[in-house]
């Protein structure tokens, strides 16, 4: 800026960056489609894997939308809305993560010939903002009712089909439904309450549910029992040993026989604790924190089982599924608070032991115990049963599904371009551009099956107009045909698609509202340390 006396006046700090108007607006677009197209090889059951290596050499192998953005670390600040799309979509849903961000960058780049032909930013986003209200009015009138279990089992192999777990896809979805079935209260399902623990070793087929928890942890003495059948169960968040003082204390004793006193009553409080135990009536023993040697050497003399140092996570859990309460000193327990199982035991899975907690009377935490060939491989099980199960949870709670293989999304553009029509004035193009976006899925799921998209598209939309039931109508990625989607039991729950369609909009309204950048100098990395840790060394070293 320049004053009167052409004396330039300095109002940004120096090195800062600053776009403008249409340079800044299509820079954004850029960095979110770039975002969009970094996860859109893994859309649909036919998508690919990334592989993803970070800074110190670990490997991650998903086709998982939001695992692949949080590991990628983006720095562009458009890029980073995008990304938050994705996580929003994971937290709501647990899945549909890559059609919101797909979605998204195909919004986004459809709005860039609206902003070229002069229309302003506010008119598109008024009318992305009709077009997604009409969006899931739609999305509700062509639901269908998910209240029966066989439904609900057509939603976990849709969740699960195309990820990495090869062709146990029907036997999975059958443990998910059960474990959420069994996990429901009053029509709604914590997922927290389904928990997921793995271990190397046997096949992806030798996954089963455990109608209890399992707890990776050893018994805290090798002369424990390892096996207690009508187990009456203690939790604690305390330590099974003498509290110590929460100062530094030094005690001086000079005769032996005050000693041999001190040690005898630290002996007698080790005693008390397991005699409270044992007068409670527990056979079996979990705490979140330690356990003295000698109360080991009590509890297994007394034939009770004992576990130590378990995550706070674990023993909720625990109580959750024998109905016990957490107790947080351990004179205070009293039999009311004891949890039942029908057996504790431990097996020894691999080279390591682990706890597992079944025949509870009426389990509210089940757990689904993971086996594979390798680490990579269970981490992506344990993400593609996560999805599952949080959709399967969704659909216990709303009851309704919409058919998948891209259907909604064809059915969508059609009635949202007879609506277009309606509306007249400017928002109109924009609403346009908004059903034009929602071929993008379908396309892309051609696209990665090997199929011709334009073919495609033109099918299911030939399909979604002349058909009597066209509107379940997507395409079927085997054949490159367009098919009655509930026929084939590719069905998903209604609020995936609802969550994707509003999360996109959203972000890509606020991208297009941004019509300037102003970033400031970033700080120069620290210099490395020179001899005797000195930053940079010595002057005139080097």
């Amino acid at each position: 800026m320049y004053a009167n006396g052409n004396q330039p006046i300095i109002v940004l700090k120096e090195g800062t960056e600053r776009t403008k108007d249409k340079e800044a607006q299509f820079n954004n677009i850029a960095a979110a489609k770039a975002v969009a197209d970094a996860v859109r090889s893994t859309l649909g059951p036919k998508g690919m894997d990334k592989m993803l290596v970070n800074t110190i050499g670990d490997v991650v192998i998903t086709n998982d939308g939001v695992t692949i953005l949080k590991e990628i670390e983006v720095q562009h600040p458009a890029a980073k809305m995008v990304v938050e799309v994705a996580k929003t979509q994971d937290n709501e849903c647990g899945d549909g993560t890559t059609t919101a961000v797909v979605l998204a960058g195909e919004l986004l780049k459809q709005s860039e010939e609206l902003i070229d032909a002069k229309i302003h930013p506010t008119v598109i986003t008024n009318g992305f903002r009709m077009a997604a209200n009409k969006a899931v009015e739609i999305l509700n009138g062509i639901a269908v009712d998910a209240s029966k279990d066989e439904i609900l089992k057509k939603v976990a192999v849709t969740s699960l089909t195309g990820k990495a777990v090869g062709e146990e896809y029907e036997s999975l979805a059958e443990i998910v439904v059960k474990a959420a079935k069994s996990v429901a209260e009053d029509g709604k399902v914590d997922t927290d309450n389904i928990r997921i623990e793995k271990k190397v070793g046997g096949v992806i087929g030798d996954t089963y549910l455990v109608e209890g928890v399992v707890i990776d942890k050893e018994l805290v003495h090798p002369r424990m029992p390892k096996r207690m059948e009508h187990a009456k169960i203690a939790l604690f968040v305390a330590p099974l040993e003498v509290k110590k003082t929460e100062f530094d204390a030094q005690i001086q004793i000079t005769d032996p026989a005050a000693m041999s006193a001190f040690l005898a009553e630290e002996e007698n409080s080790m005693k008390a604790i397991v005699d409270k135990i044992k007068e409670v009536g527990a056979n079996v023993v979990f705490t979140s924190k330690g356990v003295d040697e000698l109360v080991q050497h009590y509890l297994a003399k007394a034939g009770i089982l004992g576990y130590r140092r378990l995550k706070q996570s674990d023993v909720e859990a625990i109580a959750k599924a024998t109905g016990g309460s957490i107790v947080g000193s351990v004179m205070e327990i009293t039999k009311k608070d004891l949890g039942t199982a029908g057996l504790v035991e431990e097996k020894q899975i691999g080279e390591d032991g682990m706890a597992f907690i079944t025949r509870c009377k009426n389990p509210k935490a089940m757990t689904i115990f993971v086996r594979g060939g390798t680490e990579h491989v269970l981490e992506e099980v344990e993400r593609a049963l996560n999805d599952a199960v949080r959709t399967v949870g969704i659909t216990l709670e709303d009851k309704k599904v919409v058919a998948g293989g891209g259907a909604p999304e064809i059915e969508l553009g059609l009635r949202l371009a007879e609506y277009a029509s309606s509306v007249g004035g400017r928002e109109q193009l924009a609403i346009e551009k908004f059903a034009k976006a929602m071929e993008i899925i379908p396309w892309t799921l051609a696209e990665n099956a090997g199929i011709d998209s334009i073919d495609s598209i033109i099918k299911l939309k030939n399909a979604h107009e002349k058909k009597k039931d066209g509107k379940y109508y997507g395409l079927d990625l085997s054949s490159g045909e367009a098919v009655d989607m509930l026929k084939l039991n590719v069905v998903e729950p209604l609020k995936v698609k609802v969550q994707a369609i509003n999360a996109a909009e959203e972000v890509a309204n606020m991208v297009l509202r941004i019509d300037d950048v102003i970033a400031a100098r970033r700080a120069p990395p620290p210099a490395p340390p020179g001899p005797r840790g000195m930053p940079g060394g010595m002057p005139g070293m080097g």
